[in-house]
């Protein structure tokens, strides 16, 4: 049986690989602050039994992060997948952007993955193996406007996803990275919100679809098939790299030709 540790898995692209993970047949414990979150998600996922929970974790708390992923570590006796798809969007210029933003950012992006990451590896050695998956964005490769310490926090998971794969990489630990556009998640949805004013939240939110090649966003089950194949044997022989799921975004020039 594979066990799989799921952060920020009671929503969005969380919820979205924890249900691909439980339908490859994993065990599966979503790490989440939302406690209603939470319960609602293994509402929705019942017909999986008791191969899916949810525990109430502050990721960005050593303590809290220790306690838990040791909890599973010693029920199962070992842990095969680590997904790390827990975030928080922020936004501002480096002039505006306050310290405490900026830190509040990087905890709960990065430093969380870290901590898991700590964690979870001493019983990935114990099942000989494993599979960590970090969710980065496109962000981290190329920027809008007034997201300076999200930015950043994402090329920062791009660059210690690399770490860890190459210092665990003879422990046959892998660690990769996927980076997607815009997503169909509560976190975009309030960001819609946030900048909708005179326009319906679907209607900001169909507009950023259309900025895609593709002319949409994705859904969650996309980036959730990504995480199931990187989790998988299939990508045994991948390890420290960052795959782009966007739809086409990163490969348009925004220079429009005339008709």
């Amino acid at each position: 049986m594979k066990i799989a540790i799921v952060t920020g898995g009671a929503k969005g692209i969380g919820f979205g690989s924890t249900k691909r993970l439980l339908d490859d047949g994993a065990t599966v414990v979503m790490f989440d602050l939302d406690e209603p979150g939470l319960a609602t998600a293994q509402e929705l996922l019942s017909s999986h039994g008791d191969r899916v929970s949810g525990m109430k974790v502050d990721i960005s708390s050593d303590a809290q992060v220790k306690q838990a992923v040791e909890s599973v570590g010693n029920k199962y006796g070992h842990i095969d997948y680590l997904v790390n798809c827990a975030g928080i969007q922020t936004y501002g210029t480096a002039v505006d952007t306050s310290e405490e933003t900026w830190d509040k950012t990087f905890n709960v992006n990065v430093k969380s993955m870290y901590l898991t990451a700590k964690y979870s590896i001493p019983f990935m050695r114990k099942a000989k193996g494993g599979s960590i998956v970090n969710i980065s964005s496109v962000q981290s490769l190329a920027n809008q406007k007034g997201v300076v310490a999200y930015a950043a926090s994402k090329g920062a998971i791009n660059s210690l996803t690399r770490a860890i794969a190459i210092d665990h990489a003879a422990e046959q630990i892998r660690c990769n990275a996927i980076l997607p556009a815009s997503v169909d998640t509560p976190m975009l949805r309030a960001s819609a919100r946030a900048f909708s004013k005179e326009r319906s939240e679907d209607e900001i939110l169909a507009e950023w679809g259309k900025s895609h090649p593709i002319g949409r966003m994705a859904s969650i089950h996309d980036i959730g098939e990504l995480v199931g194949f990187l989790c998988s044997e299939k990508s045994s022989f991948i390890t420290g790299s960052s795959y782009v799921i966007d739809g086409g975004l990163m490969t348009q020039v925004p220079v429009i030709l005339p008709e």
